[in-house]
């Protein structure tokens, strides 16, 4: 556990700003251009759905309101789909939704109905490009540990000789990777894996690959894992699959006894990472040994 915070500590010492900035850079001429285009925002209704999404200004839009809508929040919120934003019956009500959730903030022109001073709008312009791009930084970020974590687990049962196979949905066993074979992410039930390998005792191994960057984080990651293994036993039980997470990162003990407890194997991504084999595939050749 120690040794998961340490890597943790070393990438995100070592990690470049780069990409921060480049995101920044990004949002901020999104932003900019979408002040430009709605005449300070005066005119965002006028200038119809169509216009924002093919300008490529939607996720600007979104961080108007405080806090930001993700796309979800926005068609639950307005009651249409994103879909539908660009017809002309449609757009009015995510400009008003948008409106009823704006940051007075960032955004006090709006609600005190005057032209923006030229600091209103530079700081407006900082403020948002700044939260779009941190909220990019950070999904990518989840996602490069996500692959990066689902790719040595794929290559530590290459290395044991397993052969990848195409990714399937397994509603019954007779869907199941056979002994040797492994898929990449795949339907299991109702729920998604990361990986899926068929083990010596005719059972399937079931594993989602989980990043943390705080303990508070871990404990969504680890009850998500928990929620999806207990799901899976119940539709094929323990003699038909073994819910497993390969983790990274910040965790906090207590979750992951807890975890291990309910039912989940639990494996650290760097010790996958080695010219050892790994405990994972000592587990895995041990399947079915009597």
């Amino acid at each position: 556990m120690a040794r998961g915070t340490e890597i943790f500590r070393e990438l995100r010492l070592n990690e470049a700003r780069e990409d921060y900035s480049s995101h920044f850079n990004e949002a901020q001429s999104a932003v900019e251009d979408l002040l430009e285009l709605t005449t300070d925002l005066a005119t965002l209704e006028q200038v119809g759905g169509k216009a924002i999404i093919d300008g490529g200004y939607l996720e600007a839009v979104r961080y108007l309101a405080a806090p930001p809508l993700s796309s979800d929040d926005l068609e639950t919120l307005s009651g249409s789909r994103e879909s539908q934003y660009a017809k002309p019956d449609k757009w009015p009500i995510i400009v008003e939704t948008i409106k009823t959730y704006i940051d007075s903030h960032r955004f006090p022109w709006i609600i005190d109905d005057h032209e923006p001073t030229e600091s209103e709008r530079y700081a407006a312009i900082i403020s948002t490009a700044a939260q779009i791009a941190a909220e990019r930084t950070r999904t990518a970020r989840r996602n490069e540990s996500k692959n990066e974590q689902e790719e040595l687990v794929k290559e530590a049962l290459r290395a044991a000789n397993f052969e990848q196979v195409k990714a399937r949905e397994i509603r019954t066993s007779r869907a199941f990777p056979r002994l040797g074979e492994f898929c990449g992410e795949s339907i299991i039930g109702s729920k998604k894996a990361d990986v899926v390998a068929g083990l010596r005792d005719d059972r399937i191994l079931a594993i989602e690959c989980k990043a943390s960057n705080s303990k508070v984080n871990s404990t969504k990651r680890i009850a998500d894992a928990v929620g999806k293994a207990r799901d899976w036993i119940e539709d094929f039980g323990t003699l038909g699959i073994v819910p497993a997470a390969v983790i990274a990162g910040v965790y906090t003990p207590k979750n992951l006894i807890a975890a291990q407890a309910r039912g989940l194997t639990i494996w650290w991504s760097h010790d996958l990472d080695t010219m050892n084999i790994s405990a994972m595939i000592r587990w895995i050749n041990e399947t079915g040994s009597s």
